[in-house]
């Protein structure tokens, strides 16, 4: 992935909000609407998120953002890759680049919450495959059928 650039975005920016709003909309047509917890722009806007975009020759590929939530624990929120760069490994660079990027501001644990449906199987298996493993709700989730809790302690 050499030619893939990570760098911060804006979530008002037209391509990364178009990128947003279709992780937004893919959550709805998965989950009941009371369980997607994928973050409006504005939320992404925010102090203390940071949102990276993926591109290749100036073309957004994909987007995750990094919240903290204490000192030590940081959220991974909004992974989404477009449907044309999904198995090229632009979601595992973006999680790499989100972890450095934990590491490097001194959390020490990363979690993230996302969907138990079939739709979320290759998420699922993203992280499973960078080491992390399911964990008990953490800040805000509830403990249900459609969200998967998932964490993973950072080594410093």
């Amino acid at each position: 992935m050499d030619d893939l650039a990570i760098a911060v975005e804006d979530p008002r920016a037209t391509d990364v909000n178009a990128l947003l709003m279709a992780h937004i909309a893919f959550a709805m047509d998965t989950s009941p609407p009371e369980h997607v917890h994928a973050l409006e722009p504005e939320g992404l806007s925010e102090p203390g998120v940071t949102l990276f975009g993926a591109r290749r020759s100036g073309e957004l590929l994909g987007v995750g953002a990094l919240r903290g939530l204490d000192a030590q624990h940081a959220e991974i929120k909004s992974m989404h890759t477009t449907r044309t760069a999904r198995g090229q490994g632009v979601g595992r660079a973006i999680l790499d680049h989100l972890l450095d990027t934990a590491r490097r501001d001194g959390y020490s644990r990363v979690s993230l919450e996302t969907g138990t449906m079939e739709e979320f199987a290759a998420a699922r298996c993203l992280y499973e495959k960078a080491g992390f493993e399911k964990c008990a709700p953490f800040a805000k989730y509830t403990d249900n059928e459609y969200s998967t809790c998932m964490t993973i302690l950072l080594e410093t």
